[in-house]
């Protein structure tokens, strides 16, 4: 999967403590339905921490820039803490440069763990300790899976917990449209069996199931990275999914060789797709739900991330004209509710007292709501109230994350940029395109061990 950052200022910053002392609490305490006794309970226990200073560095730009900071304001009001938020859109440049000079950030924002990890190899993280990753691992949901995700090995190669995630993104979603399925008599289905089942039916009926476009520019293939990782979560254990990951286990492996089959069989069957299976290599994913919108309608259901009602027509309502459904796992695999997606980290690059206490108040449901309540932010945090969210929408995501015993990020994302961004986009393209799975899977594992 790709990242993009749509901002052009290049470096923006505001003190926390500036926008509270105005008296600009963004909600009121006491009203809405916000944890206000969790928050009030904790704040009449918070240090008084006036007039120390905390730094953060971070790729959010606004709008996100400016919600960051209205949260801050609650830790400021509690405390007196200066909290300064700096943006860049050269962040993974800069936060390297700020490190190795000794000028870094009390915290640093990372858009995903690689970074990070390499910094904490080099001695430029300070680990949070075994109590962090104990209540992340126990208020959390699928907590050991943020755990793992937020742990890395320091200089002397002992694994310790630095990263707390915060604002996460969800992969394992089907979108459809509602009218549509209850017009046909579909329901939704609740296992991988009866998606499948769901599929073969529509094809009985005369409809065709998938809307499945790989086109990206020079990035065409990663929506179909996407499918074999939700897969590879689905039909094998999240040990094996991180042994490829890494390459422990070979990309060629015939575990690895099962998932890509399975994307096959959506992808490759001319019945299964619309336009045919010769389409899906060829169609931008930008385009691809459109034909959910048709009439009559091209397809019934297309699988992408959170974002895409983005590219979906501008009179959409989603929830209304357009809704998801989380990406069913196997009842014959038991492997529980896998969840694929993203997210930001949170890493303390310069420890302090101030800093520390931060990094505590963000295990406060507040921390989170007032985030859910202004934009697309998830959380796994279990402990806050899923009504904050801003709609019904995120709300539902939200659940999804809440349900989910195991999460993984991108694992494409997480494997070396030739390869990731490389072999196994083009591979995926030349599978669409007629070569078989094992040939591509052959392919990208001999470009890895060139590496080697």
């Amino acid at each position: 999967m790709i990242t993009k950052l749509y901002a052009s200022v290049a470096a923006v910053a505001l003190t926390a403590s500036a926008a509270s002392a105005a008296g600009h609490l963004v909600f009121t305490p006491g009203e809405g339905d916000f944890s206000w006794d969790a928050y009030n309970e904790w704040a009449a226990n918070a240090p008084d921490l006036t007039g120390q200073d905390v730094t953060v560095f971070g790729p959010w730009l606004s709008p996100e820039d400016d919600i960051f900071r209205s949260m801050i304001a609650y830790f400021t009001d509690a405390t007196g803490a200066n909290v300064t938020y700096t943006g860049s859109d050269g962040f993974e440049q800069q936060i390297v440069i700020d490190a190795e000079a000794g000028s870094p950030p009390n915290i640093a924002v990372f858009p995903q763990p690689g970074l990070a990890a390499s910094m904490a190899s080099q001695g430029l993280l300070d680990p949070l300790g075994p109590d962090m990753a104990s209540w992340v691992a126990d208020n959390y949901a699928a907590g050991q899976s943020w755990v793992d995700l937020g742990t890395y090995a320091d200089p002397t190669g002992a694994d310790q917990f630095y990263g707390f995630f915060y604002n996460v993104n969800v992969k394992s979603l089907v979108w459809y449209v509602p009218e549509n399925f209850e017009d046909a008599g579909y329901e939704i289905p609740e296992t991988m069996e009866d998606l499948i089942a769901l599929s073969e039916q529509m094809i009985e009926d005369g409809e065709t199931p998938w809307c499945i476009g790989l086109g990206s520019g020079p990035a065409t293939g990663w929506p179909a990275t996407d499918w074999v990782e939700d897969i590879m979560l689905r039909t094998q254990s999240p040990a094996d999914y991180d042994a490829w990951v890494t390459n422990d286990l070979p990309f060629n492996d015939p575990k690895v060789i099962e998932a890509i089959e399975t994307f096959g069989m959506f992808a490759k069957n001319d019945d299964m797709v619309a336009g045919g299976a010769a389409a899906v290599g060829s169609t931008d994913f930008r385009d691809s739900p459109a034909g959910l919108f048709s009439s009559p309608a091209q397809c019934y259901m297309h699988k992408q991330a959170s974002f895409i009602p983005a590219f979906m027509p501008e009179d959409v309502v989603i929830g209304e004209d357009a809704d998801f459904f989380y990406f069913p796992s196997f009842a014959s695999k038991d492997l529980g509710n896998p969840v694929l997606g993203g997210g930001t980290l949170l890493a303390v690059t310069d420890e302090s007292d101030a800093t520390m206490a931060f990094m505590e108040f963000l295990q406060q449901p507040i921390a989170h709501e007032v985030m859910m309540a202004q934009t697309g932010f998830l959380t796994p945090h279990s402990g806050v109230n899923l009504d904050t969210y801003a709609d019904a929408t995120l709300r539902g995501q939200g659940e999804i994350l809440l349900n989910s015993t195991t999460f993984r990020f991108d694992g494409s994302d997480l494997m070396p940029g030739a390869i990731g961004a490389g072999t196994f986009w083009t591979g995926m393209v030349d599978y669409v395109g007629g070569a078989s799975a094992q040939e591509v899977a052959d392919a990208i594992q001999q470009s890895w061990d060139a590496m080697k």
